[in-house]
């Protein structure tokens, strides 16, 4: 009867033991899958460049942020512009809007027509964007990222109407999406934002002309954003 006692008691031991060390390993995984996801919504590259880049999170409260996001949303006449590549035509991978003063919409190439007027949320934000960049915009572009699969890819805005090295502020609305820049000369030269939820972030002139930018798609599940990028249309 003694041997039986010990025996199920070394095996209750012994099963306890691997209850700890399930239960240690189970907490370490769930520890790591938390940090995974915090630097998936934050966070950026190590060295990036603040002579060409600033970035605020939190201009915007999280209150204010999702009233903008949800009126932005609902309320813009959204297009899905057309797009000519190698002798295709394909349809723009977002949808966008154009507003600002008369004279700014340069959306479509070789014509700079008449955008959509200010609204009261864009005054707003353009007064607390203006003494941030120590600029006046005069034109401001809207992006709608639907999903994950809607992007805008490698490219620079150096179109004439934006003068010589331009400035230009951004400011992001819903689903945090990664913001990669590349140096035109040294691809292997490239850094990474993730741009939250009501955040702010200045492309300083010569980014333009040296580096590209893009929002790459997704096989992640991915929630609306919007982007809105005030310009100086010359």
């Amino acid at each position: 009867m003694k041997n039986q006692f010990y025996k199920n008691s070394f095996a209750e031991y012994a099963l306890l033991i691997l209850l700890a060390i399930r239960i240690f390993v189970m907490k370490g995984r769930t520890k790591k899958m938390e940090q995974l996801a915090l630097f998936a919504e934050a966070g950026q590259s190590k060295g990036l460049p603040v002579e060409l880049l600033d970035y605020r999170p939190g201009l915007f409260s999280a209150g204010e942020s999702d009233d903008l996001l949800e009126t932005f949303i609902n309320t813009t006449p959204w297009k899905q512009p057309i797009q000519k590549l190698w002798d295709k035509e394909y349809l723009t991978p977002r949808l966008t809007a154009w507003f600002g003063d008369l004279g700014t919409d340069y959306s479509s190439p070789g014509n700079v027509a008449d955008p959509m007027p200010w609204t009261p949320e864009l005054l707003m934000i353009r007064e607390k964007v203006e003494p941030l960049a120590g600029i006046r915009f005069n034109s401001v572009l809207f992006n709608y990222y639907r999903d994950g699969n809607d992007s805008v890819a490698w490219h620079s805005d150096r179109e004439r109407v934006l003068g010589k090295n331009p400035i230009i502020a951004s400011v992001s609305l819903g689903q945090v999406r990664s913001f990669d820049i590349r140096k035109k000369t040294d691809h292997k030269e490239h850094y990474s934002v993730k741009l939250e939820h009501g955040s702010f972030l200045l492309m300083k002139a010569g980014l333009q002309e040296n580096w590209e930018h893009r929002i790459a798609k997704s096989t992640r599940p991915m929630k609306a954003r919007v982007n809105l990028t005030f310009r100086v249309v010359i």
